[in-house]
């Protein structure tokens, strides 16, 4: 699900950046937002961090005192994207595995759904295993799959989630 969300966030200029004439400085501070936003990447709490849309207030500089920089509290507008529970999304399919399928949907690259989760799938091996049902729907590698989200989880080290999905429920499956 996408959100819109405003945000505080600190942004450090260097010395050697700031200019007498305000618009040079609001360009620095505006990279530099940029630059900072697109390195966090995501949170627990908000997803992952899609682009900024606004900036909303720049504050007064306060000026750190052994390096000369200037901190500037800036709040800004931003877009998100984030799984919920329950949410029905489309993936792609990137790697087939005896046990599963692995997915991708939008930034999230750890989606897993198990055959125990695929009513009336079976896996067929070979060159290019495939999970086959008896409509000879087929779930391949590439393949787009209509799912529901039944768990995430956070993995803080990589700043990024992982989810755990079904096939269990009306219009599911291959698009």
């Amino acid at each position: 699900m996408y959100l819109k969300v405003q945000l505080p966030w600190n942004v450090i200029i260097p010395a050697e950046n700031l200019d007498a004439k305000g618009l040079m400085l609001q360009r620095s501070i505006i990279i530099r937002l940029l630059d900072e936003f697109s390195a966090k990447k995501s949170t627990k709490d908000l997803g992952y961090f899609l682009a900024v849309t606004t900036l909303d207030s720049i504050g007064e500089g306060k000026v750190r005192q052994h390096s000369g920089d200037v901190l500037f509290p800036v709040v800004f507008s931003c877009i998100t994207w984030k799984l919920f529970r329950g949410e029905v999304l489309e993936g792609s399919v990137h790697k087939i595995l005896k046990h599963g399928v692995f997915l991708r949907c939008g930034p999230v690259e750890n989606i897993y759904l198990s055959d125990k989760k695929m009513p009336d799938y079976r896996y067929v091996p070979g060159e290019n295993p495939v999970f086959l049902n008896d409509k000879m729907s087929k779930i391949e590698k590439d393949a787009v799959v209509r799912f529901i989200v039944i768990g995430t989880k956070w993995i803080e080290a990589e700043r990024e989630f992982q989810a755990v999905v079904t096939l269990e429920g009306d219009f599911l499956g291959p698009v």
